[in-house]
């Protein structure tokens, strides 16, 4: 179906993006494509797809692929049917049907009689009905868009496909539904994804860096596991270094001191015996080198063990490396920070909600904010920090400090470089150097403190924003969340994860990822209609 051998692909600027990359991916395959940002994975799906060229290698398609890119708003000028590329099919039927008969026509539609008919049923099953082939892309939403395009494979009938984060941009509804699909075709699948529910379905993980692909031969929990193994055996391999480091670091003392005492006493015997002084010159050169030559000795034993063991913790995942930690929030748990009742918002003369919400939140729950697109929940989080206030109903809130970590990083000014972003949530004028520590912590080391905010990916800005975080004295006694895990590799998700579980004050999360919101010890849903 599909094979890849030895591809490698470098940027006109000469730079390397991956090389080496084979792959086979057989008839009824369903393969998931994981790997850090930046490794190529959305590149290589262009390639296999034919819109770019490798630079190097060999690429076997059987199959001309049907390929669903990520949704950028790069359709915003197509219309559905342009966009489902059966707009000239049904122009051309369209003529048949009405008499206007040329050959033309007939090619065009090569015989293809009930396109019309599976347009309508794809865009039924995606639950698209109400759209009209003719309208414009733009009028669409991420999610809309997306399942117009999972449509086209319903339409065109492609037994390989190739999908680019499918589920990014599907509410919960529009997740059940994808999943449904890659559970029940007979197609071939080849995903890059980061839903690790996604992940699941799948029979094969291939990770992908810069230098290949290695395979394991399950879904995402089988990887999980796998890599936990070899996580445990790489740390047993470092401590059992370490260990032999020691060992010869105290030998080598050990051998020093030795030699010393025997010189010591070899001097106090040479002085007694009343030996020349030459005679004594001589044999304390001699001692002296034989040390020197000793010492040496040790010391390459001892940097060639060091060397092993930087090797060894190079290999280290980057999640191993970073210190965890949040101060606690300085409110008591159980106290009431903001309680709402029969409370509504409008926008002109329209309500948000069709019934009034009420909403209670207390310090230290962890809460899912819940609801289709357009539901209101970015209105709640509004209403809970104070942005705006209702047009109905009452609310009390509490004295607390928040911070809202929105989708585009908004708390993040790209202007700065990430050094002079960390000192601005410096507000207990920790020292330069303190700051610096906590910034390596969050895996942005030297090289990078001068580095621009606006050349970060979303991964590496929510990396940094959870490190402000705790580089301020204070905790903030809530954060809200909106879609966290949108846009991260599976590495960064688990560096949220990670940070967001050590957090203990109050958390109000918006995201359709459910694993996320289990792994954070989610407590409660305030779902919105």
């Amino acid at each position: 179906m599909l094979i890849l051998r030895d591809l490698s692909y470098i940027h006109p600027n000469k730079d390397v993006l991956f090389k080496n990359i084979s792959l086979t991916v057989n008839n009824l395959d369903k393969i998931a494509l994981i790997g850090n940002n930046g490794v190529g994975k959305s590149t290589l799906l262009q390639i296999i797809s034919g819109k770019l060229q490798q630079s190097t290698g060999r690429l076997e398609v059987e199959e001309k692929p049907y390929y669903l890119p990520q949704i950028y708003g790069q359709y915003d000028h197509f219309s559905i049917a342009q966009a489902l590329k059966v707009e000239a099919k049904l122009r051309a039927l369209t003529s048949i049907l009405n008499g206007r008969v040329s050959e033309e026509d007939y090619e065009q539609l090569d015989e293809d009689w009930d396109i019309e008919t599976r347009c309508a049923e794809a865009l039924v099953y995606w639950q698209l009905s109400d759209l009209n082939l003719n309208q414009s892309m733009r009028t669409l939403s991420g999610g809309q868009k997306t399942r117009v395009l999972l449509a086209g494979i319903t339409i065109h009938q492609p037994k390989l496909v190739l999908m680019d984060e499918p589920s990014n941009h599907l509410d919960l509804t529009g997740r059940h539904q994808l999943y449904r699909f890659i559970e029940s075709t007979s197609r071939t699948l080849l995903i890059v994804s980061h839903d690790r529910r996604l992940l699941n379905l799948l029979d094969s993980i291939c990770e992908m860096n810069q230098q290949g692909i290695s395979v394991y031969g399950g879904n995402y929990d089988f990887y999980v596991q796998q890599k936990q193994l070899e996580r445990d055996a790489l740390s047993h391999t470092i401590q059992s270094k370490e260990r032999i480091w020691r060992e010869a670091k105290k030998k080598q003392r050990e051998t020093v001191e030795r030699q010393q005492k025997l010189d010591a006493r070899g001097k106090r015997k040479q002085v007694k015996s009343g030996m020349p002084k030459i005679m004594m010159n001589k044999m304390k050169n001699d001692a002296e080198n034989s040390s020197s030559k000793l010492k040496s000795v040790h010391l390459k034993k001892i940097d060639g063990i060091k060397q092993e063991l930087q090797n060894l913790r190079s290999l280290l995942p980057d999640i191993d490396k970073i210190k965890f930690g949040f101060e606690h929030s300085s409110l008591h748990k159980g106290k009431i920070l903001f309680a709402a009742s029969n409370l509504n918002y409008s926008y002109e003369t329209q309500h948000v909600w069709d019934l009034n919400l009420h909403v209670e939140i207390r310090s230290g729950e962890r809460i899912a904010l819940k609801g289709k697109n357009g539901s209101g929940k970015t209105t709640l989080i509004k209403l809970i920090l104070g942005d705006i206030e209702p047009h109905e109903g009452t609310i009390k809130r509490a004295d607390f400090k928040s911070v809202y970590i929105d989708q585009d990083y908004s708390l993040i000014n790209t202007n700065l470089s990430i050094y002079k972003q960390a000192q601005r949530f410096n507000t207990s004028i920790l020292p330069e150097h303190e700051v610096k520590i906590r910034l390596d912590r969050f895996l942005f080391g030297r090289e990078t403190w001068d580095k621009p905010c606006s050349t970060l990916s979303g991964g590496e800005r929510m990396r940094l924003m959870l490190c402000c975080l705790t580089i301020n004295h204070h905790a903030p006694d809530m954060i809200i969340l909106d879609e966290p895990t949108n846009n991260l590799d599976i590495q960064n998700i688990e560096i949220v994860t990670r940070t967001i579980t050590a957090y203990q004050g109050t958390l109000i999360v918006v995201s359709h990822d459910e694993r996320f919101l289990e792994e954070i010890g989610v407590q409660r849903v305030i779902e919105l209609k």
